[in-house]
């Protein structure tokens, strides 16, 4: 996972509610053996209506995905994050999330950054009539900016998911960070358990 201190770009107004993961990777693409490509199913049930905001070139190279409340829901599938940062989103900033999305999001390096639905009906105004419009997400103060909307407001995120992002940190990663303790403690312990 690569470290994550600051995200600046632009955004794709994603102006849906309850998007589960069957909408975000359909199940057709789990069966793939690989860890990639995934990004060709993002959406792509909706991506074959032309007017469907993806396919929209004025937001072409966007990498901050801003969607409506309860993004994630459903079944819990680590593919639909994959997909998301595989289309080269860095960041998913939303009302609420699914609890089950939200760690995938974590452990996989994706920003889930909520926000009060009066800022993001903002962004999502400011990027349909600009859509070059500077969003800035900040994970060493947890803030939001969007200047052009008069946004600066911070969203929540415990210290040991932060401290995740901005060392870069796996699951494996963060056990490393202990392997002092754990080869203190395995010396410890008698030959006939640690064969």
């Amino acid at each position: 996972m690569k470290a994550v201190q600051v995200i600046t770009g632009t955004g794709i107004p994603l102006r849906r509610s309850d998007v589960d993961t069957d909408q975000i990777i359909p199940a057709e693409w789990l069966k793939r053996v690989e860890r990639t490509g995934f990004e060709k199913g993002l959406f792509s049930t909706w991506r074959d209506d032309p007017s469907f905001v993806l396919n929209d070139e004025r937001y072409t190279g966007a990498n901050i995905l801003v969607a409506g409340p309860s993004f994630g829901v459903g079944s819990s599938r680590e593919h639909a994050v994959w997909a998301i940062q595989q289309a080269g989103f860095e960041a998913v900033i939303a009302p609420s999330f699914s609890d089950i999305f939200r760690n995938n999001c974590t452990k996989n390096g994706l920003v889930p950054a909520v926000l009060d639905l009066a800022d993001v009906e903002a962004i999502w105004n400011a990027i349909e009539s600009d859509p070059a419009t500077s969003i800035v997400v900040d994970m060493e103060q947890l803030i939001v900016e969007v200047p052009a909307a008069g946004i600066s407001s911070s969203f929540p995120m415990d210290q040991p998911t932060q401290h995740r992002f901005l060392e870069g940190l796996d699951d494996i990663g963060i056990t490393l960070g202990h392997a002092e303790a754990i080869d203190a403690y395995e010396s410890q312990r008698p030959a006939w358990l640690r064969a």
